[in-house]
């Protein structure tokens, strides 16, 4: 599954850096997403895509157009063994194609391909399925953030022939093209930037073939163990997602999954995430379902979940996506 529900804290420490001595404290930016100061410290700590949104949830609602700045800071280095593997293809084609390849491992929330047309390579991300109200930010933080990782590969800025972003036009329009020095388009067919397919061919400055391929290797192995994890999960969430009218709670969940509660717990700390979180996610993505389905009444939806009252249910969607139920089904 591409939509990864486990990410690094690449980003919620862009966003912590980036708001450092301008007013807000990193406990008013991570607030409500369950992530602490000693987690920062753990680089190998993963955290859920909610947690990741909740942090950059809090930072958009500071600034706007924080998604511009955030992905021009996403340097290629920030993706670890990735990055290096990207570093050192021998052509910059060969470096796109890689990187298509680990979608988990490049963190993203996106389907991205390589859309040929013409003499025009498209460079598209698209398939969002999470928080509507962050979309914008995420399709700037993405697409920028691509922007910067081929400027990297190929040791200098590549020139776009265009731009294009589904949602209209924002208020600071203006500062795309500080970020996107092309033609933009909004209210486009989908997000998008393209170059001249002649870049694919071009032989990237930090080739090495024996670099190469020892990370190569890593990234393959790190990303049979991310998915590997990402299985387990899957089997939970399977099961939740059969229950959710009448969760079975932890220690239900435990004997279900042939292990201890308190095994169940660790396990799912080092995931980072938690009984509860993952609770709500698939609340969150059934509700949106049946909302989308605009069929059921909303109180009816309520008890389907396993919320005793509509007041409840309205309560967590409006935590969850940052509007009421009824707003999300108009």
């Amino acid at each position: 599954m591409l939509h990864s529900h486990l990410t690094t804290l690449n980003a919620v420490s862009l966003v912590l850096e980036t708001f450092k001595g301008e007013g807000p404290s990193p406990e008013e930016l991570l607030a409500g997403s369950g992530i602490c100061a000693a987690d920062l410290n753990r680089p190998d700590t993963r955290i859920t895509t909610n947690q990741e949104m909740r942090v950059c949830a809090n930072a958009v609602a500071l600034r706007r157009d924080i998604g511009l700045d955030l992905g021009h800071q996403m340097h290629v280095s920030s993706y670890g063994m990735l990055g290096y593997a990207l570093l050192t293809s021998a052509t910059f084609g060969d470096a796109l194609r890689l990187a298509l390849r680990y979608p988990a491992l490049l963190g993203t929330l996106f389907e991205l391909s390589l859309r040929e047309d013409g003499n025009h390579i498209w460079f598209t991300a698209s398939d969002y399925r999470e928080i509507p109200t962050m979309e914008t930010f995420n399709v700037e933080l993405c697409l920028v953030s691509l922007k910067v990782i081929c400027d990297d590969l190929l040791g200098q800025p590549m020139p776009l022939l265009g731009a294009r972003f589904e949602h209209p036009a924002p208020d600071y329009r203006a500062r795309y093209a500080q970020r996107f020095a092309c033609p933009l388009h909004f209210a486009a067919c989908s997000n998008a930037f393209a170059f001249d397919k002649s870049w694919l061919d071009q032989p990237l400055p930090l080739a090495d073939a024996i670099t190469h391929q020892t990370m190569a290797e890593r990234c393959r192995k790190q990303n049979l163990e991310f998915t590997g994890r990402q299985a387990w999960l899957g089997r939970i969430r399977q099961l939740l997602a059969a229950q959710l009218s009448a969760a079975p709670g932890i220690e239900g969940l435990a004997l279900q999954m042939n292990c201890s509660a308190r095994t169940l717990r660790r396990h799912l700390h080092d995931l980072g995430c938690s009984y509860q979180e993952l609770l709500d996610e698939l609340r969150f993505e059934r509700a949106k379902q049946m909302l989308g389905e605009d069929q059921l009444p909303i109180h009816r939806i309520a008890e389907q979940l396993g919320f005793s009252e509509t007041a409840s249910f309205r309560h967590a969607f409006v935590r969850w996506s940052g509007v009421a139920p009824s707003a999300f089904r108009a």
